[in-house]
């Protein structure tokens, strides 16, 4: 299995209030952007914001679902091991964006943050 990420459909809205975007996500989606060839290399999924999000909590757990996440594909050794990684029933995640950006940069060989 690839890596799979998930993130947050745009638009969203909380009750009446909206619409709204998610600030983690649209840091991932430009790392994204300016490195179209990470769409190739991992699974992207968007997911409309409104809990609970059922295909984040088959792979790691209805207390995971937050997004961005990245679900790591079996097999995956880190290349940054200061990326921090969590596990949920065997399946390994990382939820935080700044992790999420380090790790698609040195996983995938794109260029880092300064």
């Amino acid at each position: 299995m690839k890596d799979k990420l998930f993130i947050l459909r745009p638009g969203f809205f909380s009750g009446s209030e909206g619409p709204f975007y998610c600030g983690d996500a649209v840091s991932v989606e430009g790392l994204l952007s300016f490195f179209p060839q990470l769409r190739e290399a991992v699974d992207v999924e968007y997911i409309d914001a409104p809990r609970p999000r059922n295909a984040i909590i088959d792979l790691i757990g209805e207390g995971n679902q937050s997004a961005p996440v990245i679900v790591l594909g079996s097999g995956q050794t880190l290349k940054d091991t200061s990326v921090s990684v969590q596990e949920s029933n065997g399946t390994r995640f990382i939820n935080a964006p700044d992790d999420i950006r380090r790790y698609l940069s040195s996983q995938y060989g794109v260029a880092h943050a300064s």
